[in-house]
């Protein structure tokens, strides 16, 4: 188990509140640990596949689940593919690392997805399609109704003034 060692450190009478300058002037902070990058010994490590950094105190079937095309039925069939168990990501080999990046290579994934969806949609717009028609209102595209809900899609409501009925004119 580790423990911290607290380190007293002056602290200069001109960075002090007002409610504290009549007190001690120095403060109690956790001591640096030896080794590790930056202040306080962090140290960070995290695996990269198909330009993303992973979680590394997961398991490698959610942790594959953070790279924006891979769901929870393509990140088994990956580890089915690769013959894997499902162990933490932090525990695996260079070598099954490297094999992990090729098989997620093979899909279209992040950045790529991303611009063949939003290509698809311009062209659906382009051609004035239902569907095309629709993204570009910003209304739903499959089929909901949008008497009461879809406020995602058409914004805030817009308040409309309501009309006097001429009874309550005439008073």
């Amino acid at each position: 188990m580790a423990t911290l060692s607290m380190v007293s450190v002056p602290i200069a009478p001109s960075s002090l509140s007002l409610s504290t300058r009549g007190r001690s002037s120095s403060a109690s902070l956790p001591a640096p640990k030896k080794g590790g990058i930056g202040h306080g010994g962090l140290r960070i490590e995290c695996i990269r596949i198909g330009g993303v950094e992973i979680p590394n105190n997961k398991r490698v079937e959610y942790s594959l689940q953070y790279i924006h095309g891979i769901g929870r039925s393509r990140s088994r069939q990956i580890l089915l593919d690769l013959n894997f168990d499902n162990k933490i990501t932090k525990d695996l080999s260079e070598e099954e690392v490297i094999t992990l990046r090729k098989e997620v290579g093979k899909y279209m994934i992040e950045g790529d997805l991303k611009r063949f969806n939003r290509v698809a949609i311009e062209r659906l717009k382009e051609i004035r399609c239902y569907r095309g028609i629709r993204h570009k209102l910003g209304l739903p595209v499959r089929g909901q109704r949008t008497k009461n809900n879809c406020r995602t899609l058409k914004g805030k409501r817009a308040s409309v003034a309501k009309k006097k009925s001429p009874a309550s004119q005439e008073e």
